[in-house]
């Protein structure tokens, strides 16, 4: 079963489901044992495939730590909170995180852009 742990504390993912905000990006942070790696793959493959086909789903890209880490970071494109909170509370979702590792533990957390003059677009 994953263990869900934030990213921030002081603003869990349960806090963020209720935000109003469009489009975010979120930020899935996943470790564990290296023995476990294949079984992580697996049951992440499979819930990315379910994501795709929820409403207001726009992309998702996985990305492992080099060196032999065994944490990966998920990065994913929803057109809105309310699209992600959707998907996410799912209750056939939440029934899959029974698929992944024990080892394993995932923060996810949901982020927006910010503007920084001569960087970076809102």
């Amino acid at each position: 079963m994953l263990q869900l742990r934030p990213l921030d504390p002081l603003v869990p993912i349960q806090q963020q489901l209720g935000e109003t905000l469009a489009p975010v990006v979120l930020i899935n942070v996943f470790t564990v044992d290296a023995k476990d790696v294949d079984a992580l793959l697996d049951a992440w493959a499979h819930d990315a495939n379910w994501m795709k086909r929820q409403p207001g789903y726009i992309s998702t890209q996985l990305h492992r730590g080099i060196g032999g880490s065994c944490v990966f970071l998920n990065y994913a494109l929803w057109e809105s909170v309310a699209h992600f909170r959707q998907a996410f509370t799912h209750p056939e979702f939440m029934g899959a995180l029974a698929a992944y590792p024990s080892s394993a533990v995932a923060s996810p957390h949901l982020f927006s852009k910010v503007a920084v003059p001569n960087l970076c677009t809102a």
